[in-house]
């Protein structure tokens, strides 16, 4: 899994277009919790056999950027959880998973084909 990095206000207005072409997943994850650390290993090792290869993931260390986790939600009009994952499509979060609820299997059945 390739991750990018999410890091300012400006790559969030970014991602928001490349969404229009392509699928993206923010993954925001705090550092400090042992719950964000076992969803994120869970999605890096459930990912390459999952066939999302056409699915850009990026990473926000939402403790280290917080305004832009803070401003994440605010666009995507979902409620803050860490760990969390959205994925966008065509400017909009079509599926929010928190915590342990994060799942390959059911992202997958939301990108778009």
């Amino acid at each position: 899994m390739n991750w990018h990095p999410l890091t300012s206000l400006e790559q969030l207005e970014e991602i928001m277009d490349e969404s229009k072409n392509t699928p993206v997943v923010i993954f925001k994850h705090s550092t400090s919790c042992s719950i964000s650390s076992t969803a994120k290993s869970r999605l890096e090792r459930q990912w390459a056999s999952a066939g999302l290869d056409h699915v850009k993931p990026y990473y926000l260390d939402l403790l280290s950027y917080r305004p832009v986790s803070n401003e994440v939600a605010e666009v995507l009009q979902v409620t803050h959880q860490s760990p969390q994952l959205l994925l966008v499509q065509d400017g909009v979060c079509t599926y929010d998973a928190s915590h342990l609820g994060i799942s390959v299997d059911a992202l997958k059945k939301q990108v778009a084909a």
